[in-house]
């Protein structure tokens, strides 16, 4: 009977034992699994918060860049010659706005073409040298042709500043500093938008102002900061890849 009774014991705690444990065990798998979703979560939190902030970068990048190179541009001047002509701002900088937004949209999704099929080396050498280009191109001065500014308003003021605008933008400066800052960043929308605001910042002044703009910032020196920030993002480019 001792016997019978001490083997009961036994196999009682032994069942405790086993209960325990298995409780045990599926409270830490309760505890694995909040973890990792925690730490998914967290992964997720730090990839949204990268983006946004590399987005936010060039974001400011691209405005500040294009806003330097739009000044003294053909684009600008075609601005300035459409305020002196029509005397009606607001169409004018709306039809800016609409054409820019056209333009750099199509040149946002070359950047981003050339991100998706050119490898990582030709990428590199792609923005180290059209950044340097850019630098060099900095230094000529645009001019803008009499036929340009002397088209008939057929489809008003507003029209007329889109179709115009656009055209004068293809093979820009402007437009080409879009395709590769999409590239370098890798976001398309904050881009499009930094270097869309970058363009009303150097244009919408000119036309309220009109030619007293452009006496008061010395474009030679625009031209130089200009060709030095492309300059520099050509050989941070180069070394860094």
């Amino acid at each position: 009977m001792p016997l019978n009774r001490q083997s009961a014991t036994i196999m009682r705690l032994f069942t405790q034992y086993v209960h325990i444990f298995s409780k045990t065990r599926r409270k830490n798998k309760k505890f694995a699994d909040k973890y990792q979703f925690l730490l998914s979560q967290n992964a997720r939190f730090a990839q949204a918060r990268a983006g946004t902030i590399g987005a936010m970068e060039a974001f400011f990048v691209s405005a500040g860049i294009v806003t330097l190179a739009e000044m003294g541009d053909k684009t600008q001047l075609l601005a300035l010659v459409l305020a002196l002509r029509f005397r009606k701002p607001w169409p004018i900088v709306l039809g800016i706005l609409v054409a820019t937004l056209a333009n750099h949209g199509l040149a946002g999704a070359v950047g981003v073409w050339v991100t998706e099929f050119a490898g990582p080396l030709y990428l590199r050498w792609f923005l180290a040298v059209s950044f340097i280009g850019m630098a060099v191109w900095m230094l000529i001065p645009d001019s803008i042709e009499d036929d340009e500014s002397a088209s008939v308003p057929r489809w008003g003021v507003f029209g007329t500043t889109v179709v115009a605008f656009f055209l004068a933008e293809m093979g820009d400066k402007t437009q080409f500093a879009t395709v590769m800052l999409t590239a370098k960043y890798q976001t398309y929308l904050g881009v499009v938008a930094g270097t869309t605001l970058g363009m009303m910042l150097a244009d919408a002044p000119v036309v309220w102002l009109g030619e007293r703009m452009t006496r008061l910032v010395p474009m030679r020196i625009v031209h130089i900061a200009s060709a030095l920030v492309f300059a520099a993002l050509g050989i941070v480019a180069l070394v860094t890849g």
